[in-house]
């Protein structure tokens, strides 16, 4: 990585031999206990994500505590977080659903000096050590670019959006409607937040295509709750057909899980950008360990291809999320190919 100094360079060749040698995060007997806290278990994404998360404790040999589960409930979140911290937790690591309603919350863990790192949501405000998320502003456009093209730049699209109070929906809703204005102007673009909710996805769909069903082109911000529904309201409709038949309606989507590589395999989606739920449960604990052990970053590129930037609130490693179609969705490195 990229660091200010020598003396930064040296810092993180420490955290990195300590990650391989075995060293615990603390570097002391057992090592600083980091609490973590999931933000829900009804998305395969995130399911994925959740058995990622022991299997890289164990790898870097981080304290970690017994896991809690907000449920995408801020409320949750606030006690759970002040559940691990009585029960002594250093480093918290959490994945905000609502990126606005966390505020006091980290104000609070910054005034006990316990860290932050948060995994795929940037808090609005509040201070953390690191955001571990990709570029979701690439989301949206690399998704206005290939349904564009498969268009042909002409027709209309339907936007899944996911919520709106969250900075990922906010991210992949706007950059997918200023490339489609910029680079497509003539695709008409329906956009329904879902938040994040299959139910609320099939049902906004389901009258979306009654009102305009010359509908081509569906967008989804996240597979994992999006996919079944969206595959289901087409099916009913008799429009879950190949890309060879006239009626077939491209769909891209985000997220990068197994089910969405079959979907792509069977022809029934046409791409997705697979968003790395292992990197994303490696670098989580990889920063909170760093955090316990008192290690800095600066802004710049990573030896992990990713960027680090700059926050107001803190810093973000930006992690890699490339596009997946049929001609990659077998590429054995991509998570999706290893999860199971």
């Amino acid at each position: 990585m990229k660091l200010g100094s020598a003396v930064a360079a040296a810092a993180l060749l420490a955290i990195v031999t300590a990650c391989g040698s075995g060293t615990t995060a603390g570097g002391g007997n057992g090592g600083t206990r980091i609490g973590i806290d999931h933000p829900r278990a009804d998305s395969d994404f995130w399911n994925s994500y959740i058995k990622y998360v022991p299997q890289m404790a164990g790898e870097l040999k981080v304290d970690l505590m017994p896991a809690t589960n907000s449920q995408n409930d801020v409320a949750k979140l606030v006690n759970n977080v002040q559940a691990l911290i009585g029960q002594g937790a250093k480093v918290i690591v959490m994945a905000p659903q609502d990126t606005g309603a966390v505020a006091n919350t980290l104000q609070q863990l910054e005034n006990k000096k316990i860290p932050v790192v948060t995994v795929d949501t940037r808090p609005d405000k509040g201070k953390v050590y690191m955001v571990v998320r990709a570029d979701n502003r690439a989301y949206g456009t690399k998704a206005c670019e290939f349904l564009g093209e498969k268009l042909g730049g002409k027709g209309k699209v339907v936007q899944l959006q996911g919520a709106l109070s969250s900075i990922n929906g906010r991210d992949r809703s706007e950059a997918f409607l200023e490339c489609m204005k910029a680079k497509f102007p003539g695709i008409t673009v329906f956009s329904e937040p879902t938040e994040w909710e299959g139910s609320k996805a099939a049902s906004m769909l389901q009258t979306r295509l009654e009102q305009n069903p010359d509908i081509k082109g569906i967008y989804m911000h996240a597979g994992g709750v999006h996919l079944a529904p969206t595959l289901q309201v087409l099916k009913q409709k008799g429009l879950l057909v190949p890309p060879s038949d006239p009626k077939h309606i491209f769909v891209v989507s985000n997220d990068g899980i197994p089910q969405e590589f079959e979907s792509i395999r069977k022809g029934d989606i046409d791409a997705t950008v697979s968003q790395p739920a292992d990197l994303y449960a490696k670098y989580a604990l990889f920063y909170a360990k760093a955090a316990a052990d008192g290690k800095t970053f600066e802004p710049g590129p990573t030896d992990h291809g990713s960027t680090i930037i700059q926050l107001p609130n803190g810093l973000e490693d930006q992690l890699p999320a490339p596009l997946v179609t049929k001609d990659n969705v077998d590429d054995k490195s991509l998570w999706g190919n290893q999860a199971g």
